[in-house]
């Protein structure tokens, strides 16, 4: 009867009952797992006690141990050319002393320790260590004892032990520390922090090597460079640019070869850039020179072909209005025009280039410039250039065709009078001067050949550097507050720009620009920036910005 029943009892279930049924029963066998964990047992490469454990030629932390736990040490570990980043969070979140001891790895990667907020004493020691990731020891909120010593680090990532707020020790001996820019926050830091940290050396640079880090001060490092990064475009030829300020605002004026004009930029306080604001039409405008004299603003427009002009602003309408023609029998083909201010009396010469042209001197009168004197004539001029050299005023002609010509100033006859030839220097482009710690020095660019740096001997100038250049036709010296600058266009190749070193008194190459056959430079300071502008014959004129970098915030 009991197996007519089964039998019955099977006939009734389908399929779908037994699948049920089997279901039913290992989840009964997981729950009772889960009401009997399994208790870790110590890693095969460890050793463990009641409340340590020590691990030996392992390749990674393991990331179970016995309960109790609270001290590991690894030694001998090895993970290749990857980061070390043990998963520690797992094993020793109550951990109290961790000790990595004669390992292989060569970088500790961010977030290293993360979880073990409780850990108090961890010593990095007699590793391969080269580089620590910025974040290495973050979260370590309960660190009070910290040991690298005797591992290969060089420098430390800035910061590194800013969030350790209760850091008592820290061990960083036996290192080769780099005492550059890099290392100046840990000089700063370690004047300001309560941290004991035990006596470490400077290994390198030279001027530093067997000092005391602790001997140093942040005046110690010079980190400050600076960069000249592109500011703005503007998509045209230009062969001048020249700025000025005029009614409180700040301009900058370009000659454009393609068009001939003369286009009027004016900067933008809101915005912070230059914005269109007027044009001068002309016929084929190679230089457009701006004068203030008694709050007026005048444009001295020279041209290739009829003639050069002179333009006044008028406010209302806002327009140029021309005023004034040049001489065309004088000035034939004008390449440079110079403005100055002598014994009271507003001057500009005009650099005349052609083989029947001469340069030329017109002298302000109250109503317009008038011919003054006639300079140099049939010797192709390409430049102008007024200084004061021991209280006399002089004129520097350059030619391509003879070495450079002065001019000294004659107060009895109010004119210029021939002085002397500069060197035996041919084809020199531009001569242009600029003083440092009341040295006076000329720059003399060449086309072909290397330019030259000449400084004042109180009877003549003296040749005391070559720069090398080719196909240069602009040069520029300019300060950014105490650093005195030179760039040297070139049409062959990257312009340079040049920093004078005060300790060998010469200009040291600073930094390429590539610029496509520049012709003229200008330097426009506003709203605290420093504006390098610069004519580019065959591309775009563009602006670059002068930054200071600090080095030691990298």
């Amino acid at each position: 009867m009991c197996d007519a029943g089964l039998r019955r009892t099977r006939r009734q279930w389908s399929l779908p009952h037994w699948v049920a049924l089997c279901l039913l029963l290992w989840l009964l066998g997981v729950s009772g797992a889960r009401r009997a964990p399994k208790v870790p047992r110590c890693p095969a490469t460890c050793s463990c006690t009641k409340d340590s454990a020590f691990c030996v030629d392992t390749k990674a932390i393991p990331k179970s141990f016995p309960p109790g736990i609270i001290s590991l040490s690894a030694v001998s570990l090895f993970n290749g050319t990857r980061p070390f980043a043990p998963s520690l969070s797992l094993s020793l979140s109550l951990g109290v002393c961790s000790l990595l001891n004669s390992n292989m790895f060569t970088v500790i990667a961010d977030d290293a320790f993360a979880g073990l907020s409780h850990l108090q004493y961890l010593f990095i020691e007699n590793n391969d260590i080269q580089a620590l990731s910025k974040h290495t020891f973050r979260g370590l909120k309960s660190l009070a004892h910290l040991s690298l010593s005797n591992n290969n680090l060089q420098t430390l990532p800035r910061d590194l032990f800013k969030h350790l707020d209760i850091l008592t020790d820290l061990d960083l001996r036996g290192n080769s520390f780099r005492c550059d820019c890099k290392i100046k926050w840990l000089v700063d830091w370690m004047e300001k922090t309560n941290t004991s940290v035990p006596t470490i050396y400077c290994t390198s640079p030279f001027e530093f090597q067997g000092r005391r880090v602790h001997d140093l001060t942040p005046r110690d490092f010079n980190c400050i460079s600076a960069d000249f990064a592109v500011y703005e475009t503007f998509p045209f030829q230009s062969v001048s640019v020249e700025s000025y300020e005029f009614s409180g605002d700040q301009f900058a004026v370009f000659a454009q070869p393609d068009t001939g004009i003369c286009t009027v930029y004016m900067w933008d306080h809101v915005e912070m850039v230059f914005r269109k604001y007027h044009n001068i039409t002309s016929r084929s405008a190679v230089y457009c020179k701006p004068v203030v004299i008694n709050n007026t603003l005048y444009m001295v427009v020279a041209q290739l072909f009829g003639g050069s002009h002179i333009y006044k602003w008028e406010e209302d309408p806002q327009r140029f209005v021309k005023i004034q023609d040049i001489d065309t029998t004088r000035v034939r083909k004008p390449n440079f025009v110079e403005t100055f201010q002598l014994d009271g009396d507003w001057y500009f010469a005009v650099a005349d280039s052609s083989k029947a042209g001469t340069t030329s001197l017109y002298r302000w009168n109250s109503n317009g410039f008038y011919s003054h004197q006639s300079l140099h004539p049939w010797h192709r001029d390409t430049h102008v250039e007024f200084l004061e050299v021991d209280g006399k005023p002089r004129l520097i002609l350059s030619s391509a065709s003879q070495p450079p010509v002065v001019y000294q100033w004659n107060r009895g006859q109010r004119q210029f009078a021939f002085h002397s030839q500069i060197s035996a220097t041919a084809d020199v482009q531009m001569v242009k001067h600029f003083w440092v710690r009341k040295s006076l020095y000329l720059c003399l660019t060449r086309f072909i050949g290397d330019s030259k740096i000449l400084r004042w001997e109180g009877q003549r100038f003296v040749e005391v550097q070559t720069l090398p250049s080719r196909g240069s036709m602009a040069v520029y010296p300019f300060t950014v507050g105490l650093r005195q600058y030179l760039i040297l266009g070139s049409d062959f190749s990257f312009s340079r720009v040049y920093l004078w070193d005060d300790l060998t008194q010469r200009f040291q190459p600073f930094q390429e620009l590539n610029l496509r056959a520049p012709r003229a430079f200008s330097l426009v300071s506003v709203d605290n920036k420093d504006i390098l502008l610069a004519a580019s014959f065959k591309g775009d004129t563009l602006a670059y910005q002068h930054l200071l970098v600090d080095l030691s915030a990298k």
